[in-house]
């Protein structure tokens, strides 16, 4: 029988079905964004009574969106809780003083899975970066090898959506974010795999060791989990746990690990014999071929093994794979000087990976830290840094660091002109951060959009960041 699927993962609590659960039940749905509407189509479809609430959304299809100010007590049988709200929020807190029962959108798909498509394989995914790409690169994988498999949760489509889809998918591989983990109470997991830990949404979880128990909290839903050997967050707060650990890493794999052998990503844990080890692929068919890209696929390959997948159709995956729009994306080559689309780079750890990749970094960053230490990357990087064009709400956080770490090192903080207008038609503004990194860009330099914050401040999403530097370079360069 293949590799992980000898046995399903125990359920408990389940008894009642989903659809008789909430017939006519009144829920409140925190949130009328994405996640917030496509649990309100799954809860009306099983007849429930579904309310959502929300402050800066005052209409959502044919759902009643009413603002958080006009709740004032909580005559519902059920709080959903979309992603992303704080667990202090005063209607969270009303709630649970008033023994609501709390829902999410995880766990109600996980309801639903076990009524709709008990047999349906569910693995996930975690990590501060690298997220999105190794999910779809994991799914790819699974396709290769025959299952009917889909990327989904944090990146497109939600877990819900597939679950409730007439598709009837042999597989979902989930991207996690720290936001659902914190909420997550029943969904479990065949495998799962922890990518790294590092500083991010500190101003959401409070602080680091709260952001990252969340991100380990996962091991605890899992039966067996890929884990990156060379995170020592990942490594260090693993240690407690129990379960089958895998460690993939860029060095040679010891018996019962994936890892790098000379020019070739090798298993050595899901093979007959351990003390041999079996060909994933060769390092140059990885694209881009940068470390934490191959890092990527070694987890890749980790979560499809655990899935049966065999070596072949996971190279065959792995060297078709390229990644989406706006991870390290290669936008321009002229006159010597690279220009580079990584607006994904939402946080120091991720933008720390891009600029490791080059040698002479014309940096253009900024946005919101979301409390995040950009200090301790500007010390590990600025070797690297010619010059920094920075924006945004935090960009004074890069003045401070280069002026402690690197004073040699001028900073040019750039304001949005007067006709900007977030989310407007005029792209002034990214084209005047194209215009000055031009005056300093030289034969060998890499001009480098990776932000290291998140967008929101001064764009519509990181995506959206990312078309207006592409859009900006195009005109610029005719």
């Amino acid at each position: 029988m293949p590799i992980g699927l000898q046995a399903n993962v125990p359920v408990s609590g389940l008894s009642v079905s989903t659809s008789s659960r909430y017939f006519q039940k009144k829920i409140l749905i925190l949130g009328a964004g994405v996640t917030g509407l496509a649990c309100a189509r799954s809860l009306k479809s099983r007849d429930a009574l579904v309310t959502l609430i929300d402050d800066s959304i005052t209409h959502a299809e044919d759902f009643k969106v009413v603002p958080t100010s006009s709740v004032t007590d909580f005559d519902c049988d059920y709080l959903l809780i979309s992603p992303g709200w704080k667990e202090s929020h005063p209607l969270i807190v009303k709630a649970i003083k008033s023994d609501v029962p709390l829902l999410n959108e995880i766990d109600l798909a996980w309801e639903i899975r076990q009524e709709r498509c008990p047999g349906q394989k569910w693995i996930a995914l975690t990590g501060t970066n690298g997220k999105t790409t190794t999910v779809e690169m994991t799914a790819a994988a699974l396709r290769a090898g025959g299952l009917h498999a889909v990327a989904c949760g944090n990146v497109g489509k939600t877990v819900i959506e597939c679950v409730d889809s007439n598709e009837n998918f042999d597989a979902l591989v989930l991207e996690l974010s720290s936001f659902q983990l914190h909420w997550l109470k029943q969904a479990e997991f065949l495998s799962c795999a922890i990518l790294n830990i590092a500083d991010d949404h500190t101003d959401w979880h409070g602080t680091f060791d709260l952001y990252a128990s969340a991100k380990i909290s996962i091991l605890d839903r899992s039966l067996t989990a890929i884990l990156n050997g060379d995170d020592k967050e990942v490594v260090g707060r693993s240690s407690h746990w129990n379960g089958r650990k895998v460690f993939y890493s860029l060095n040679t794999p010891k018996p019962g690990e994936i890892g790098l052998v000379e020019e070739l990503l090798v298993d050595r844990a899901f093979v007959p014999d351990p003390q041999e080890a079996s060909m994933i692929a060769e390092v140059i068919e990885i694209k881009p071929t940068v470390p934490h890209n191959i890092s990527n696929a070694l987890a890749a390959a980790g979560l499809a093994r655990t899935l049966g997948v065999a070596h072949e159709n996971i190279r065959e995956a792995l060297t078709q794979f390229s990644p989406g729009r706006h991870r390290i994306e290669v936008i321009a080559e002229k006159d010597g000087i690279t220009w580079i689309d990584d607006s994904k780079a939402t946080n120091p750890h991720a933008a720390e990976a891009s600029i490791l990749s080059a040698f002479s970094v014309i940096w253009l960053a900024g946005g919101l830290a979301k409390g995040a230490d950009v200090s301790s990357l500007i010390a590990k990087v600025h070797s690297r840094i010619k010059k920094v064009i920075t924006f945004g709400t935090d960009r004074k956080l890069f003045t401070a660091a280069f002026a402690e770490y690197a004073p040699h090192i001028e900073v040019l903080e750039i304001n949005p002109p007067a006709d900007y207008v977030r989310g407007g038609v005029s792209n002034s503004f990214m084209e005047e951060i194209i215009h000055q990194a031009q005056l300093f860009a030289t034969d060998g330099d890499t001009v480098l959009l990776a932000p290291a914050c998140a967008s929101m401040d001064q764009f519509t999403s990181y995506a959206d960041r990312g078309d207006r530097f592409v859009a900006a370079l195009q005109k610029a360069l005719k």
